[in-house]
């Protein structure tokens, strides 16, 4: 789809110049929920903040014909949706390693490390949560941002992506959607009735209560006792490297993954026996509380190799759902992750 809002460009070196003064602050009022937007459209934390500042750019552009005939926001929208279709044109989809094949054995070899752009990516929960939003329209958020449902609208053409979120998860009218998408009604209705096909057919972004946007209520439930006891046993199992205790908190159908590489396993006694075995360099780790993608998270550091501190191993996701820890996901790209969590860089 062509651009709806950004002008032709002759000439590159006007990027920023002649921003209007007062647009500056009403952009970075949006930037927030327009990068959540994004995340979910591209499933990259990065490439969704190229996004956004792309969507700026073209607004700072594009301002002097834009002359208030449609709200901010909805402009706003209209071209970051654009833009991720501009960015989505042509690339394979992001996944997690359990779309990409098996199941493995705990005894496997953990495979060549595939490239950055295969991976559905984290993000912290507060840099897409909107600001003034309400504590329901927070919980929905966060469970709409989780690692299953997004990697499952991967599945889905662009457009398709598009209605889906900004019916199912921003609880966009139809009309809103039509005239954003320069559509109709119909067309609208037809390409989200295929898009819940799809997911229901392929048994993509389940969510425990059939809404199609993500929510699996018990685990979005907010940090009670129980909920906190979990994760305290949780830490203390893992920094015990108490393998006994640390699987009895896991789901019989758990899974455990690590990207970039492509080994992911299921059950607590396969993640048993790979900490003990390939994962035993991870015995003495210290565990540092982070959110990500609506769920408990830590930055995970491992003992130095010189003997002195600990050095940044991976950020930890974990899923949970009634009351135990049905996935952990370890991403390993420290160098780039860490600083986006505000991680520090080894603990000494």
């Amino acid at each position: 789809m062509a651009d709806l809002a950004a002008p032709t460009e002759t000439n590159e070196t006007t990027e920023t110049t002649n921003i209007p003064s007062e647009l500056e602050p009403r952009l970075a009022e949006h930037r927030a929920e327009l990068r959540g937007y994004c995340y979910r459209m591209l499933g990259s934390s990065f490439e969704a903040e190229d996004a956004v500042q792309e969507t700026f750019v073209r607004a700072w552009r594009g301002f002097d014909r834009f002359e208030g005939r449609s709200a901010l926001r909805s402009w706003l929208y209209r071209i970051a949706t654009n833009v991720c279709f501009d960015m989505l044109n042509g690339r394979q989809r992001r996944a997690r390693p359990m779309d990409l094949g098996p199941v493995s054995s705990f005894d496997a070899p953990v495979g060549t490390t595939l490239p950055e752009e295969t991976w559905i990516e984290p993000i912290p929960d507060g840099s897409v949560e909107p600001i003034g939003a309400d504590p329901a329209e927070l919980a929905i958020n966060r469970e709409s941002i989780r690692l299953a449902f997004v990697a499952a609208l991967q599945h889905l053409p662009p457009k398709q992506r598009a209605v889906l979120i900004l019916r199912e998860v921003l609880r966009w009218k139809a009309d809103e959607v039509a005239e954003l998408l320069g559509g109709t009604v119909a067309s609208v209705n037809s390409a989200l009735q295929r898009a819940r096909a799809t997911l229901a057919e392929s048994d993509l972004g389940s969510s425990g209560d059939g809404d199609g946007d993500g929510s699996s209520g018990a685990s979005s439930a907010a940090m009670d006792e129980t909920h906190e006891a979990l994760l305290a046993r949780y830490v203390e199992a893992f920094e015990r490297f108490d393998i006994e205790s640390l699987v009895a908190l896991l789901h019989e159908d758990a899974t455990h993954t690590m990207p970039p590489f492509p080994l992911w396993l299921q059950g607590p006694s396969d993640i048993g026996q790979w900490m003990l075995g390939p994962g035993i360099d991870c015995r003495g780790s210290r565990l540092v509380p982070a959110a990500a993608n609506g769920c408990p998270a830590f930055g995970q550091y491992r003992p130095a190799a010189s003997g002195e501190g600990h050095e940044p191993w991976s950020l930890q996701v974990l899923d949970i759902t009634d009351g135990q820890i049905t996935g952990i996901t370890y991403f390993l790209d420290t160098e780039r992750l860490f600083p986006l969590f505000g991680l520090p860089p080894r603990l000494d």
